[in-house]
């Protein structure tokens, strides 16, 4: 192992991350009551530009009027791009006004680090000014060409950043992919043509202690489709997927969910390396099998998701 680690800089529970357009009241409502880990309200694409204002006060009341914490959820916010105008006032209006109900922002098409370095001179300097008693993370998209060739240094940055998503769609859009579905496979692709993207991403929040998220499946009339594209980011690696439909979230929170004999095995690992440990020996074996300390290492991972499932009640 190499001396330089970057441990998980946050464990957040984030199955299911259900999108909702701030400048849609009864969604919000709705999600509030739905069984989403994660959501964000939307001010971006989702949201037209004559809506942008009112969908931020939209968004104020409902992160104020309602106890997210209660009902289990972790809240955030997409803002607008940098490239906007709406951006800044995304940013100061919502953490001025309801900021102390905020856990993250999520900034979109993030290209280099430092468009998450002005976010964050933002947001630090609203937290002091307003006396926030906690500090809002961030989380970036990755959705761009210059986002995916720069995601390593994205990753590597210092701060506030806590967790990567995959964007499909504006990905596609960027690299001139010969496809109009989001997030669907291509039949004249020999394969996941975003199989390369996403586990480059991974890799890099591995590495510097990030989440990693996989983003929207267009076709909520498919579940299926969105069961198989939830299976191949989970054996990359990735903790969570989007939800632009509620119909999503049931199918996101299963396939994200270590199964009942995998976390059963996961305590045996840890229970036989503890009396190999206690006899001297670094290895043992389970049914039939050898197990040693990379054993251990993934079957704590199991045990981290199964656990947060756990305390979420």
């Amino acid at each position: 192992m190499s001396y330089t680690l970057h441990p998980l800089k946050k464990q957040r529970l984030q199955r299911s991350e259900l999108a909702v357009p701030g400048s849609n009241p009864s969604m919000i409502e709705k999600a509030a009551d739905s069984e989403v880990d994660y959501i964000f309200f939307d001010l971006e694409d989702a949201v037209a530009p004559p809506d942008k204002v009112q969908a931020r006060a939209n968004i104020i009341q409902a992160l104020n009027d309602i106890d997210w914490k209660a009902k289990g959820k972790t809240v955030s916010i997409r803002i607008n791009g940098l490239d906007t105008h709406y951006m800044y006032r995304d940013v100061v209006e919502i953490v001025e006004q309801a900021g102390q109900h905020l856990d993250t922002i999520l900034v979109p098409k993030v290209g280099v680090p430092a468009d998450l370095y002005t976010v964050e001179t933002m947001v630090s300097q609203i937290e002091e000014a307003m006396g926030l008693t906690h500090q809002i993370g961030l989380e970036a998209l990755i959705e761009t060409a210059l986002g995916m060739a720069n995601v390593e240094a994205i990753a590597a940055a210092p701060g506030r950043l806590e967790a990567l998503h995959f964007g499909v769609a504006d990905y596609a859009a960027s690299n001139r992919a010969r496809t109009v579905v989001i997030g669907g496979l291509n039949p004249d692709y020999p394969g996941d043509q975003w199989h390369f993207a996403l586990s480059r991403m991974t890799v890099a929040c591995r590495a510097y202690g990030l989440r990693a998220i996989d983003g929207p499946f267009g076709d909520f009339s498919d579940p299926d489709g969105y069961i198989l594209s939830a299976k191949r980011a989970a054996a990359l690696g990735i903790e969570g997927k989007w939800a632009i439909h509620p119909s999503q979230i049931a199918l996101a929170n299963e396939v994200f969910s270590p199964p009942e004999a995998e976390v059963t095995r996961a305590r045996r690992i840890i229970e036989e390396l503890r009396k190999a440990e206690a006899e001297g020996r670094g290895a043992a074996s389970l049914d039939g099998k050898m197990i040693d300390a990379a054993s251990e290492r993934m079957a704590n991972n199991v045990l981290s998701v199964a656990d947060a499932i756990a305390a979420k009640g």
